[in-house]
């Protein structure tokens, strides 16, 4: 990575994100809205994969800049246990947090007529009042699953960022199976796949404190309602994230750095 000084690699972060949300939210977006086919034929897997690919095309673009952290918990864990100057912790998620507002400001830009048809759904944040909340959230019919408490959203969010951060420390490390030819992105966009598909259920799987807050706080100023209502905003996928990526940090370091090659 050319060193590029702190303004660069904020520059970096602040445009790593807004690629992550304008296609992460803008997936939502295109499922929740389903313009052009019948809403059945867009479903979770969509949405999984929409994400996935977001993250690959962000680490991609800002990874030789500032390392494509465009995750507070990512930031908070490397500066806990990877060295990564706490100087820059602040700064970089001050970069995320408006990169995830921009995001979601070009996703609104491009859904702009049918959000504003559809009454302006939550297509931007997890939880309580998603366009899933139907499904996730104690909705009726078939799809529906049962109400998930604030606990279990939380735990939810808690193993999911987990396997984020196991998946971004594999991907970065030379003493494991060794990624060639910079395919590490695609192991940390295959890994939020992974997460979105087995655990993103109860919580909608922010594992991203800025992915969340950041268009969270977009959608409430252009009307989308309720969503700052009560706590879950705050806790699963804010506070959780941000504890969990290092504490995840420490389980690699724990159970697989040890017995690596040393060369």
């Amino acid at each position: 990575m050319r060193e590029k000084g702190l303004m660069g690699e904020l520059v970096a972060e602040v445009f790593g994100t807004f690629i992550l949300i304008l296609l992460g939210d803008g997936v939502v977006a295109n499922v929740g809205l389903a313009p052009r086919l019948a809403a059945p034929a867009y479903n979770w897997n969509t949405i999984t994969i929409g994400w996935a690919f977001a993250v690959v095309v962000a680490v991609y673009v800002a990874g030789g800049v500032s390392g494509a952290h465009i995750n507070p918990a990512v930031t908070i864990a490397l500066a806990v246990k990877r060295d990564f100057p706490w100087s820059k912790v602040g700064p970089y998620i001050v970069a995320q947090l408006i990169g995830a507002f921009l995001g979601a400001l070009g996703v609104y830009l491009v859904y702009m007529e049918g959000l504003q048809a559809a009454g302006m759904p939550n297509v931007w944040a997890t939880g309580p009042g998603s366009v899933f909340g139907a499904s996730f959230w104690g909705g009726e019919g078939a799809a529906a699953t049962g109400s998930y408490s604030l606990l279990n959203a939380s735990i939810a969010e808690f193993f999911g960022t987990m396997v984020l951060l196991w998946g971004v420390l594999a991907s970065g490390d030379e003493r494991n199976l060794g990624l060639k030819n910079n395919m590490g992105p695609f192991l940390v966009g295959f890994t939020v796949l992974a997460v979105g598909l087995s655990l993103g259920g109860p919580s909608g799987y922010s594992i991203n404190p800025a992915r969340d807050l950041g268009p969270r706080i977009f959608g409430a100023l252009v009307g989308t309602k309720d969503l700052f209502k009560d706590l879950y905003w705050l806790v699963p996928p804010v506070i959780v994230p941000a504890i969990s990526g290092a504490i995840g940090i420490y389980f690699y370091d724990w159970f697989i750095s040890p017995y690596l090659p040393k060369n």
